[in-house]
């Protein structure tokens, strides 16, 4: 019976940061010894692996990229080296992959296909949010990005307001960074004054800013978060 290789779940970075500060020696030695990657973006990805193991040698990387552009019958192109015998890594970004990423669909298909997946350590922003937000832990959701119509995510916000309450569940979402800001304006402007409201924005970077207030509170302040990748999290208690 062949021998499928094995799908390397490989973090990264979520900036420009020394990857051994967020990163553990498990991710080094995986990238020291694969060749092959699917990877969001290949220009990311080659600089994400050379530095973690600047030794690697980019000639002999195997690159293939998945993001919103990919046709979904290209995966099964993708995985032959691992129906052939080879490990791959499966690269994000940013952070995680599988998790708000692309990458997931590899997965599926590779658990489909009876090969062995195996996710290795490493910075998830929504994790790292949650873990500072000081809400509730043991039950939230992650929303992905809110509506673009303004008044489809004016009633979004308040959706996910109404949950929170209803199941004391915290309700994390994100947004284009460039559109941070007015994605502020417009929580303050809809949420009740008392509803706690965590703003998370470059998670592990030197520039890392992580604070929860109530919306009152939030008021009162002056907060730039332009073109900074960011998380936020409410809960009306």
């Amino acid at each position: 019976m062949k021998s499928f290789g094995k799908l390397y779940l490989i973090p990264t970075t979520m900036g420009e940061s020394d990857p051994m500060d967020v990163l553990p020696q498990t991710v080094r030695r995986t990238i020291e010894v694969i060749d092959h990657y699917i990877v969001e973006n290949d220009k990311t990805a080659r600089k994400s692996i050379k530095a973690v193991y600047p030794e690697k040698k980019q000639s002999e990387l195997v690159l293939f990229t998945l993001n919103k552009r990919t046709e979904t019958s290209e995966h099964n192109d993708f995985i032959k080296p691992l129906l052939e015998g080879k490990n791959m890594g499966l690269m994000s970004e940013a952070g995680c992959p599988g998790v708000a990423d692309p990458g997931a669909a590899i997965v599926k298909l590779a658990h489909e296909k009876g090969i062995q997946v195996v996710p290795l350590v490493g910075p998830s922003s929504i994790l790292l949010a949650m873990m500072a937000s000081g809400m509730n832990g043991q039950s939230f959701t992650f929303n992905g990005y809110l509506p673009i119509d303004k008044d489809e995510k004016k009633s979004a916000i308040r959706h996910f307001e109404k949950l929170s309450y209803d199941k004391n569940q915290s309700q994390l979402f994100i947004e284009t960074p460039y559109r941070n800001n007015k994605l502020i304006e417009d929580l303050l402007q809809i949420l009740s004054p008392a509803t706690h409201l965590c703003i998370a924005a470059d998670i592990t970077l030197p520039t890392e800013f992580i604070k929860t207030l109530k919306v009152a509170d939030w008021k009162k302040l002056k907060v730039d978060l332009d073109k900074r990748p960011a998380i936020f999290i409410i809960h009306k208690m």
